[in-house]
Order: structure tokens, then C-alpha cells, then sequence
């Protein structure tokens, strides 16, 4: 959602987030759609929340970014993203956002307000390649946890905690949201507010709405933010974020704000931006509509035993928490499961060699709010660590290092020649990717985990 003032990487969704989404979940980033902008952080992870391209922190509002528009092609090929289509949009760019009225029109929003928030209104071209960016490296998912729960972000979590408990009480009361995952939300997408993103919301969701393969979509993010701009939610100044239009503290898009966005302390306004009343009942509506479950945990961290079939290890594999027990999926301090009716999938983010987890139906929430195990995972722990928890028990692989994106490519195209693979190599690796190196290592008689190693390439080499 909220991408840090500093636009550190176009495609992480928040400050550092991005770093990690195109880690090891793959797919192209997109930043909300349900609500947040926790997807700015986490872009490039697997997706972000919705449909918009998930990116880093923001730059300057307006076009003041220092960094301009590269002139190229962008890297997806999509006819709409070449540099002369590009071109030819941007000179037609007055034209398309004038175009907008009548549908601005059914939407309510009075002709003088239309003229008001469009006038001098400029395309940003600096978008285009942030919207195509394709990262040649990427972070592991264990520098991607290091570098968002951290213990100043912990500190600075409880003392958010301590201030607005008055307003943490009342949500809590309201929706049955966790007070420690809102303020996990809060701090993974904008280090509590200090990274927010300062690029205009309107000029971003304008650019994308006139520019670029996106237009469908951020014609009803654009439309949207004039809405919120037209009733008198938030003022022009207020709707700075990142280059796919999240704003605010935990990163609405302007669409996620219309469904979520509730005023909490009865002033007329919904302000997610400067209102903390606002904000944490907003995001906890967000969250509660997605399908919390309250009471109920995200997940447990758990020791997989020796010789497991990881092909059991999928989203779409859910099973009790008995029934896991029963096959030796345990958590580390013995201790029993609260729930042991509740169904879970087991995910093994780094393979055999790392720690795995059971996750149930509150972390699917979260991966609505961004869809990348990722990002939801780093929420999902932080939020613990606030509670009061531990870090994690067991030890990541730390002697793995990330593939290359030309080394993705090549394990894809591996994979597709000895007919595991049915994608378009791409550089990202989703579940398509996984289920093919899974079925391979399956062939070859190691653990099918899906864990893409430089090993397990050079293993594909040689075959």
C-alpha cells in the first residue's frame, strides 16, 4: 500500500517489501485491490493486493521524481508498452483524462470538481517502467523477514500500541480484528507512517489510466480517487503514495478505500491518512470483510519430519490440524494445537532445509490484502512479535542463495524442455513453476519441495 517516501525500488510495494516479492512466490506484482497498500512493500513478491502493480516507496508529487522515464520498451512486450505507444499516449493524455467526465459524471462527482482536481494535471512517464520493472535479483525470503521485523520497527510498534490503545480497544471491540496484526500492517507498510510516498495519487492513477497495458483497471482507481476527492474525505494535498496509487499508512487504493474506509470517530470524514481512529477501524473493516476469523491465529511455525512428501505441501492441500499432527507436522515447543478441528495447508517457504508453517484461514486473509505468502508471513510473525512471541525457532538455509532472473529463466526453459513446464518462461516463479520443479525433484528422487536451488539447476542442466 503506502510506498515509502523514498521510491527505493519501483516494484517493491513499500519501502523494502518490494525487495522481497519477487522472492520466491513470483508473479507479477500488483498492487491492491481489496484494500491496502501492503503491496507497495511486497510487489514483486507474487502480487499485491489487487490488480495494481505493487511497488517501492514514492518519490516527489507530481512529476518531480529525479529519475525520468527510461524511453524504452517495457520488458512485458505488451503492445501498449512500447516506447512509441507510450508516446503517442502521453501526447493524448489531456484528451483521455477529458474523456473521463461523463463517466466521472454517473459517478456523482459535480463538474467544477472535475475541472478542479484534473486541471494541470501531467502524465508521469517514470511509471511505464516501474509498472514493467523486472528485477534481475531479488532478496531470499529470510533477508526479506530480517529486514522488516526488526527490532526498531518492534519498538516503534508498541509504542503505537501504548498511544492509540483507545482506538485499538474500540476496533477490536468493533470487528474482532487482532489489534497486533493491524499494527503489523501498519509498520511493514510504512514503518508507522514515516514512509508513506509522496507521488501525487491522482497524477499516478491518471498516467496509468491513459498510459500503459493497466488502463481498465486505473480508469476506476482514477475515477474513484476523484470520488473520495468529491465528497471531502481527503484533500488534493492528503493523496500522496506510491506510483500505483496506494495511500496512507497501511495503502489503500482509492477503489479498496471506497469499500473499506469507515469514519470511526463520527467527523463526517473518512481519513485513513492522518486519523488514527480512522485508520486502524478502516483497516480492520478491510480485514473482517476479507473473512477474519476472530480469535482464531494465523498460522504456527512447525518442524516437518525427515522423508515428508512435500507434494502434500500446497496451498490447495488443506487438511486439520490433527490430521497434520498425525503425520509427524508439529510445532516446535511440543505444545499442543488451540484448535485442532481448524484446517490448515502447510507451506515450506525455503524448501526442506527451512522451517515450515500451517497456515489457516486468517493468513489467506492477509495474502487478500496482499497475495504474496511473503509479505502475509512477515505480517503474521511481526504481529506475533509484538505479541510478545519469540522469533522464529528453527534456521533458515542461509548458505542458499537467490537464482539470477536469467537463471529463473533458464530454469523454466529447463523444465519445459523436459516437459514439467507448460508456462511461458518469464523470470517468476509462481505456483505453475513450483508444481514443475516439484514433479521433477519427484523424478529424481529428492524431496519434492519446490525449492528453487542453484543445486536444482544444475541438476536440470545435466540431465
Amino acid at each position: 500500500m503506502a510506498r515509502q517516501q523514498m521510491e527505493l525500488g519501483a516494484t517493491l510495494r513499500s519501502s523494502v517489501i518490494a525487495i522481497a516479492l519477487a522472492l520466491t512466490l513470483g508473479g507479477e506484482a500488483y498492487a491492491q485491490s481489496s484494500g491496502n497498500g501492503l503491496s507497495n512493500f511486497f510487489g514483486l513478491f507474487s502480487g499485491a493486493k489487487s490488480d495494481a502493480p505493487a511497488e517501492p516507496p514514492q518519490g516527489a508529487p507530481g512529476n518531480t521524481s529525479s529519475v525520468q522515464w527510461s524511453g524504452e520498451d517495457g520488458a512485458s512486450g505488451h503492445p501498449l508498452m512500447t516506447a512509441a505507444a507510450i508516446r503517442e499516449a502521453a501526447g493524448n493524455f489531456d484528451n483521455c483524462v477529458a474523456a473521463m467526465w461523463p463517466d466521472a459524471a454517473r459517478r456523482n462527482i459535480t463538474q467544477d470538481n472535475f475541472q478542479r482536481f484534473t486541471a494541470g494535471l501531467t502524465p508521469d512517464l517514470r511509471i511505464m517502467d516501474l509498472l514493467d520493472a523486472q528485477p534481475e535479483f531479488t532478496k531470499s525470503i529470510w533477508d526479506y523477514l530480517d529486514i522488516l521485523v526488526n527490532d526498531n520497527r518492534l519498538a516503534k510498534g508498541k509504542e503505537i500500541l501504548a498511544t492509540y490503545r483507545r482506538e485499538f480497544d474500540a476496533t477490536e471491540k468493533a470487528y474482532g480484528v487482532d489489534r497486533f496484526i493491524i499494527a503489523a500492517i501498519w509498520g511493514i507498510e510504512s514503518n508507522y507512517s514515516t514512509q508513506i510516498g509522496d507521488r501525487s495519487v491522482l497524477q499516478s492513477t491518471a498516467t496509468l489510466a491513459c498510459i500503459g497495458r493497466r488502463q481498465a483497471y486505473f480508469r476506476d482507481e482514477f475515477l474513484s480517487a476523484l470520488e473520495i476527492l468529491n465528497r471531502g474525505d481527503l484533500q488534493v494535498e492528503q493523496m500522496h503514495g506510491s506510483w500505483a496509487g496506494a495511500f496512507g499508512p497501511t495503502q489503500f487504493m482509492p477503489t479498496a478505500f471506497k469499500r473499506y474506509a469507515v469514519d470511526a470517530n463520527g467527523d463526517g470524514r473518512r481519513n485513513v491518512v492522518d486519523d488514527p481512529a480512522d485508520l486502524i477501524a478502516s483497516t480492520a473493516n478491510n480485514l473482517k470483510k476479507d473473512g477474519w476469523q476472530t480469535g482464531q491465529s494465523w498460522g504456527y511455525e512447525v518442524i516437518v519430519p525427515q522423508n515428508f512428501n512435500y507434494m502434500l505441501a500446497d496451498r490447495a492441500k488443506l487438511m486439520t490440524l490433527s490430521q497434520w499432527d498425525n503425520l509427524g507436522v508439529r510445532r516446535p515447543n511440543g505444545q499442543p494445537y488451540p484448535h485442532p478441528a481448524d484446517k490448515a495447508y502447510l507451506l515450506a517457504p525455503a524448501g526442506a532445509a527451512g522451517p515450515g508453517f500451517l497456515m489457516l484461514q486468517n493468513f489467506r486473509v492477509i495474502m487478500k490484502y496482499n497475495p504474496a505468502e511473503a509479505y502475509a508471513l512477515a505480517i503474521g510473525h511481526f504481529a506475533d512479535r509484538l505479541r510478545g512471541g519469540q522469533p522464529f525457532v528453527q534456521a533458515w538455509p542461509r548458505q542458499e542463495r537467490e537464482l539470477s532472473r536469467t537463471e529463473r529463466l533458464e530454469l523454466q526453459q529447463l523444465l519445459a524442455d523436459r516437459g514439467f513446464y507448460r508456462g511461458t518462461p518469464d523470470g517468476q516463479f509462481g505456483g505453475q513453476t513450483r508444481d514443475a520443479l516439484r514433479s521433477f525433484q519427484a523424478s529424481i528422487g529428492v524431496p519434492a519441495d519446490g525449492f528453487a536451488t542453484a543445486e536444482m539447476l544444475d541438476r536440470l542442466r545435466a540431465r
